[in-house]
């Protein structure tokens, strides 16, 4: 039931109208039930590693949370960004790249990490395994023609 279920995501992803769904819509119902459930559960399913990241606003300075997908490399986690597809740039890479300190929660345990472009060795070790958990990544690709790849490294609690 599971692998049908990530199958079924993995294929609405690839039409336009579910990445404006999930934009607008989904990703809200997302954050909350992983916060709920301390990440037992997401829209996702178990097949696609949901973190919830929290960024501060470039602009607005403010907290914003959002449920991305995710890979561990090491000790860090590893993200990549195509805003679904669209042409406008996502906010979370952009406010990453403006103040790098984030906190991301991953199965109901939030810690510090600071954020960084990948690297190109990065980029060619991880984004096959971000591209098999969520195929649709190179199609965002293709459409929005940005991508961002960002490694969170861990922050030594006290630092």
């Amino acid at each position: 039931m599971r692998e049908m279920y990530a199958r079924l995501m993995r294929r609405a992803g690839h039409y336009r109208w579910f990445a404006l769904l999930v934009k607008h819509a989904i990703w809200r119902l997302d954050r909350a039930l992983i916060h709920v459930t301390r990440g037992r559960f997401t829209m996702s399913g178990p097949q696609m590693s949901t973190m919830l990241l929290t960024t501060k606003g470039r602009s607005s300075g403010k907290e914003q949370t959002v449920p991305v997908y995710y890979v561990r490399d090491g000790l860090n986690l590893v993200a990549a960004c195509e805003n679904f597809g669209l042409k406008v740039a996502s906010g979370w890479p952009k406010n990453l790249l403006a103040n790098p300190r984030a906190l991301i929660e991953i199965d109901g345990t939030a810690a510090s990490y600071r954020a960084r472009p990948a690297t190109d060795a990065e980029v060619a070790r991880n984004m096959p395994k971000l591209t098999e958990m969520w195929p649709v990544h190179d199609i965002y690709l293709e459409r929005s023609g940005t991508r961002h790849v960002l490694v969170f490294e861990p922050v030594p609690a006290g630092a």
